[in-house]
């Protein structure tokens, strides 16, 4: 019998980590579901042009988004502009861990804050809380259209997305 080589030792050697690697390889979940998400990039300072804006028409109005992204102190800032048919409301009074601010363009709205409906009009601001009930609704003759501002401060989508996860299972 021919005693072995360093070339055969090494060649074995290869052979098995190679062989080894592709049976930990083949067992392994595909590379998408454990690969997270490449991060969103920051926003940073930018003008939105309204006439570049597009519009999405809704069952209640027209929605016009301006941005969704993380910024260098938030998880997320997302801003978008609604526009209300005459009587018409986006949904029902809700709630949810975001803050917002609202900003009433043009039209008359009633505004659900801290349990009552508030009537506003134009260049009216409107703050509603996390985890408090709100909502919004046109009142006047014709259309009202208002800006929202919502942010989600660090570790809240974290938290949000641990929460729907939890509740699936």
């Amino acid at each position: 019998m021919t005693p072995l080589t360093r070339r055969d030792l090494l060649v074995a050697t290869l052979t098995a980590s190679v062989c080894l690697g592709l049976v930990g390889f083949m067992s392994s979940p595909p590379v998408a579901a454990v690969t997270p998400a490449a991060p969103k990039p920051i926003m940073g300072s930018m003008a939105f042009d309204w006439e570049k804006l597009i519009v999405k028409q809704t069952k209640a109005g027209e929605s016009r988004s301006v941005c969704r992204a993380p910024t260098a102190t938030l998880d997320e800032l997302e801003m978008h502009v609604t526009t209300l048919n005459k009587g018409q409301a986006p949904h029902p009074p809700h709630q949810h861990a975001d803050e917002e601010l609202l900003i009433i363009k043009e039209g008359n709205v009633e505004a659900f804050v801290a349990g009552e409906w508030i009537k506003l009009g134009p260049g009216s601001v409107i703050f509603q809380a996390a985890n408090i009930e709100h909502g919004i609704r046109n009142v006047g003759e014709g259309q009202a259209t208002y800006h929202v501002i919502k942010w989600n401060s660090p570790g809240m989508l974290a938290k949000r997305e641990a929460a729907k996860a939890a509740s699936v299972k």
